[in-house]
């Protein structure tokens, strides 16, 4: 149990972090969350669209307008037309978005990344295969509850 232990403490104190981020900012949590999801998105290369952006937070047609529209309005996501299928609008992260995010988060990153120097590759594998569990059975818990 300590683990699990551990790791509600360490998500209280990331959560805070986003409030405090988020208030800073002028941002609402679910924008927070939103940006988050737009930056995996474009790291994975996966097309980032309203509809799956709202699937992934779980918000209406209306409510992700809502968070694009705040977004967009302060200059952090921009919505542009898909170049294949010019139907659909894809959402991207703007620069001025992720430099805000690294210079408030940035110190945090490079922080866990020493955390992480200090073991060696085999227990880094370990690591990541236990978060990578805890990540699915986090998600399959939340997906079986919607």
């Amino acid at each position: 149990m300590r683990v699990v232990h551990l790791l509600r403490a360490i998500t209280v104190e990331l959560d805070r972090m986003g409030e405090r981020f988020a208030a800073e900012h002028a941002l609402h949590p679910t924008d927070v969350r939103a940006l988050i999801c737009l930056l995996d998105a474009a790291r994975t290369g996966t097309p980032a669209t309203p509809g799956t952006l709202g699937a992934h937070l779980g918000l209406n047609s209306a409510g992700t307008t809502a968070v694009v529209d705040r977004l967009e309005r302060l200059g952090h996501v921009r919505r542009e037309r898909d170049t294949q299928d010019r139907r659909r609008v894809l959402l991207k992260v703007d620069e001025s978005a992720v430099a805000l995010g690294w210079g408030f988060f940035g110190p945090l990153i490079h922080e866990i990344v020493a955390v992480m120097g200090r073991f060696d590759a085999a227990e880094q594998a370990t690591v990541e295969r236990f978060l990578g569990g805890v990540h699915e059975a986090v998600t399959l818990r939340r997906t079986a509850q919607d």
